[in-house]
């Protein structure tokens, strides 16, 4: 590797061609990023005592170690987001000043002749700078003042707008702008490709002002090192049509999210965000992935892609299929997809029908739905479809998806049809942040017909008003306040209409009978408002109630006979029926039974699904599975936590690894606690053991 500092505009000046290499990222910058670009050079330009603005560095990679005086093409290994802004800003400059020159030799003529173009060359070894694909064809078309494609590149077209905009406004100054663009330093890092890592330095070089996403680092990991021939090929024909599939945009915002959604599946562990890209070098790095070589990985990803896109993107072209996405979709339930895309895969090679799958995605909704419904806290919910996939008996595919919601427990639990009924009537639906969801599904279920509910906005059958006309006063009774304060947003009282504006506040019969009133509705959710005598807490709770009936085959529970599901349970050997008694340590006079009672009650106050079960040499506590393990002595309490010692947070230093050790009890965290003052500091230990397993802080959300 050789660095040196030099100007922009002069490495500009004696290059002869940068390339983007066909695995680096797309052209990413925003106008934020081009904004604060052009802040910096203006500022630069506009004062005199400022004699340079560094921005960062451009490394490239050539057959030997020589400077850019020899005339070849560099493959640019990162700078492809300044050096891009730049060629867009020197032609937008170009076609400002035309035959002027508002600094010397910053005409259009030199402009082109020394930054963008080497005029002597013929095709495309006439431009300075080649990107790859899109962004390639539109950046050419600027340069030769075409039009562009339809398939033009967004944030191309859209950053060289915006130096037009700048460069057109009558308060920029030219002549600042140029000495500016004169100013900006570089330092030119070249790179020899028999002694030095391109991947390593492209990983550890991350200063282009748009941080690299793991996708950026995952596909460069993937092609950067492998023979020019077979990069094109896996390019073209694996990871340039996942791009395209994604789109644009998408590829930038949902690709990570999807990278980390196919690890979860393929190694059953789930990333966090910021480590997919090293969980997927370790996923490549395994013995059966390196037996399989680089060509199947690749098209296994473009693979899953294409389901991720169908499902996450709204690609897919069944339409039982696509309804079901689309409303899975509105629930924004994003750590169903490892679940999902393995129920896909399987669809696709045959494993599961179609409509077995439409069945299996709407009992994912409705498990979702029920859950928010209910209050059920979402922290479990990663851990839960990222281990789903153990459960699944594919020769029984649906049957085993219905038995294990159904056998799920506690915090994890499909809520059956009488919670869920309850709590949806009661429940504030209004703020509910999937609103015009529940709706729409309630409104549509069963009909060939569907209503489109963007066009009706929700109505409050009983008025938000705080200050009720007398007529609602009346029509509610005594205790009217009481009723508009429990009953106002729940399922009861919501509808939709198009008539919001006119209906108001005006009294029920009023709205009822009016021209668009309940009465004419088209909608079935407006039935029986339109047939209702009056409207007050009995009329809305009816209503619920009837709304509540529907809901249940809206969202159905899953449903198996008794001797069915019992194939699927697992035989558990029942204890022996150990109590507190079988712990003479633990006597009603013995030293520790003090600290155990308060541990013990503060334990089970973490949460109501934790469970205590007495065994012959140790209590245990669970929530699905033991996550703290009491085994009592004379002296001390030893608490075993059921996590890796590596993972817990021990300010105090007071856990001891037993990894490997024998002892009673589940994990690798051992504590001993002798004295209630430090009992507050151990529950806290106990907590992390507990959330672990709820599924809060195993992964980023």
């Amino acid at each position: 590797m050789k660095a040196t500092e030099t100007q922009l505009l002069d490495f500009l000046r004696q290059s002869p061609q940068f390339v983007i290499p066909i695995y680096q990222r797309t052209y990413s910058w925003t106008r934020r990023e081009c904004q604060k670009l052009w802040e910096d050079i203006v500022r630069t330009g506009s004062d005199d005592a400022v004699s340079a603005h560094f921005v960062g560095s451009i490394v490239y990679i050539q057959a030997g170690l020589y400077q850019v005086a020899q005339r070849s093409q560099l493959l640019v290994i990162d700078g492809q987001q300044r050096l891009t802004t730049v060629m867009l800003l020197l032609e937008a400059l170009a076609r400002r000043v035309g035959e002027d020159e508002p600094l010397d030799e910053f005409s259009a003529e030199h402009i082109r002749t020394y930054y963008l173009l080497n005029p002597l060359a013929k095709a495309e070894r006439r431009f300075k700078l080649l990107l790859t694909q899109t962004d390639k064809q539109s950046l050419l078309a600027i340069l030769q003042r075409k039009p562009q494609s339809s398939d033009l590149s967004r944030r191309i077209t859209d950053n060289f707008a915006f130096f037009e905009e700048r460069l057109q406004d009558g308060n920029t100054d030219l002549t600042a702008v140029c000495k500016g663009l004169a100013k900006l330093l570089i330092v030119d890092i070249s790179l020899e490709r028999n002694h030095d890592n391109p991947q390593l330095i492209f990983e550890s070089m991350n200063s282009t002002g748009r941080e690299l996403t793991q996708a950026d680092l995952i596909r460069n990991f993937v092609l950067m090192g492998l023979e020019p021939e077979l990069q094109r090929r896996l390019y073209e024909e694996y990871w340039r049509p996942m791009e395209v599939a994604f789109g644009q945009e998408a590829y930038g915002t949902h690709f990570d999210g999807f990278m980390r959604h196919y690890l979860t599946v393929k190694t059953g562990e789930i990333p966090k965000l910021r480590g997919v890209y090293e969980a997927f070098k370790g996923f490549v790095r395994t013995p059966a992935m390196e037996a399989e070589g680089i060509e199947h990985l690749v098209a296994d990803i473009r693979d899953y892609a294409a389901y991720y896109c169908a499902m996450a993107l709204g690609k897919e072209h069944d339409k039982s299929l696509e309804e079901a996405f689309h409303d899975l979709r509105e629930l924004r339930v994003d750590v169903a997809y490892p679940l999902l895309l393995e129920l896909y895969a399987d669809y696709a090679q045959g494993t599961i029908a179609a409509a077995d799958f439409v069945r299996a995605v709407r009992l994912i909704e409705a498990y979702v739905f029920r859950r928010a419904v209910c209050a059920i806290p979402t922290n479990s919910l990663n851990k839960t479809f990222a281990t789903f996939g153990r459960e699944l008996h594919k020769d029984r595919y649906l049957e085993s998806i219905q038995a294990h919601f159904l056998t799920m427990p506690s915090y994890r639990r499909f809520p059956g049809d009488s919670e869920f009924k309850r709590e949806l009537c009661k429940r504030d639906l209004y703020n509910f942040r999937s609103r015009s969801y529940w709706l729409r599904r309630i409104e549509n279920h069963g009909r060939k017909e569907r209503v489109e509910v963007a066009e009706y906005t929700v109505e409050h059958i009983m008025p938000q008003n705080e200050s009720l006309s007398a007529d609602w006063r009346e029509a509610l009774g005594t205790d009217w306040r009481h009723v508009q304060e429990t009953r106002l947003h729940t399922l009861g009282n919501l509808t939709l209409t198009g008539y919001n504006a006119e209906y108001s506040d005006r009294p029920f019969r009023e709205k009822r009978d009016m021209e668009g009133g309940f009465r004419e509705s088209p909608l079935r959710l407006n039935a029986s408002v339109g047939a209702a005598d009056t409207w007050d807490a009995a009329a809305i709770q009816s209503r619920a109630e009837d709304l509540a009936d529907r809901a249940v085959t809206v969202w159905p529970a899953p449903s198996l006979s008794a001797p069915v599901l019992e194939t699927f349970q697992q035989k558990v050997a029942q204890s022996p029926g150990y109590t507190l008694a079988d712990h003479p340590q633990l006597d009603a006079g013995s030293p520790m039974r003090p600290l155990f009672d308060d541990f013990r009650m503060r334990v089970l106050s973490l949460n109501s699904c934790v469970n205590e079960t007495i065994l012959k040499h140790y209590i245990a506590y669970k929530a699905e599975t033991n996550f703290v393990d009491v085994v009592p002595l004379r002296s001390r309490l030893i608490l075993t936590l059921n996590m890796k010692f590596h993972e817990l947070h021990d300010p105090r230093g007071i856990a001891k690894d037993v990894t490997n050790l024998g002892r009673w009890g589940n994990g690798d965290v051992e504590v001993a606690i002798a004295d209630v003052q430090d009992l507050p500091y151990v529950i806290g230990l106990v907590r992390q053991a507990f959330e672990r397993q709820m599924g809060n802080g195993e992964s980023e959300a």
